[in-house]
């Protein structure tokens, strides 16, 4: 079976000086595509020139809302550069936050709607994040949706009512090791048989949400790429569905979605 991880912060500070040996792990555990996602500028920069030593890596170049205080009119152009980036399948990670608020709402708002703008100008697609903001969230997506090729809500960890929302704007669906946690997970193992098989992506978020119930727990305590077929074992039995199954349907959305 193949896999691939769609959301990967291959250079958070535990991930940054372990590239090489977390894309072998990832590739000897079945994961044969990475996507890294950027946070900023900055840091799309720094991932399309890793990208030169790693080829098999997918990047994506935006704004996170967390950096959103950011934006200024000079970003939207040299974003546009980054996406002419090959290996650069989508805008993102974009969105809105409203739970940390690490920048003012009204940036994260314009600096979000900035991004949709240019992903529909573009024909490309986004991966989204949002967190404690679907009021704002969903009418913004869908002002832009008919002119977007596609989008995935990343890590989604949310409520029935906002799943439902995600999927009347059509959009693909991010499912973490979130899943594997007992405690906080429980209503999302409710919701992830109600994701159709065509919206349905998986992903690590690595380093972060290392799935709880991982046995033996690695020492360094970080989630990798590697750990994802853990997470689509849960997923899979949540659905009722086989391995291979799952594994087919998500490599075809990753395939529609990214354009591959």
């Amino acid at each position: 079976m193949r896999w691939t991880d769609i959301a990967v912060n291959l250079l958070s500070s535990q991930l940054a000086g372990e590239i090489g040996p977390t894309l072998s792990r990832a590739k000897a555990a079945g994961v044969h595509q990475v996507v890294a996602l950027a946070s900023d500028l900055a840091e799309a920069t720094a991932l399309q020139a890793i990208q030169e030593d790693h080829p098999e890596l997918k990047l994506t170049a935006g704004v996170h809302p967390h950096h959103a205080s950011e934006w200024a009119s000079d970003r939207l152009e040299r974003l546009t550069r980054l996406m002419q980036h090959p290996a650069v399948v989508a805008v993102g990670e974009c969105g809105l936050d409203y739970f940390r608020d690490f920048s003012p709402r009204q940036a994260q708002r314009e600096a979000f709607e900035a991004q949709l703008a240019l992903a529909a100008e573009l024909n490309r697609p986004l991966v989204l994040h949002c967190r404690e903001a679907y009021d704002d969230f969903v009418p913004m997506v869908a002002q832009y949706r008919d002119r977007l090729p596609g989008a995935v809500l990343h890590c989604f960890t949310g409520t029935a009512a906002e799943l439902e929302a995600a999927l009347e704007l059509d959009l693909h669906i991010g499912i973490t090791g979130w899943i594997c946690d007992e405690r906080r997970g429980t209503e999302l193992r409710t919701l992830v048989p109600r994701i159709p098989d065509h919206r349905l992506l998986l992903e690590t978020d690595s380093p972060y949400l290392l799935p709880r119930d991982l046995k033996p727990k690695p020492k360094h305590r970080r989630n990798e790429p590697a750990v994802l077929p853990h997470i689509a074992r849960t997923v899979a039995q949540l659905r009722s569905q086989t391995e291979q199954h799952l594994s087919a349907v998500t490599e075809a959305n990753v395939k529609q979605l990214f354009q591959l």
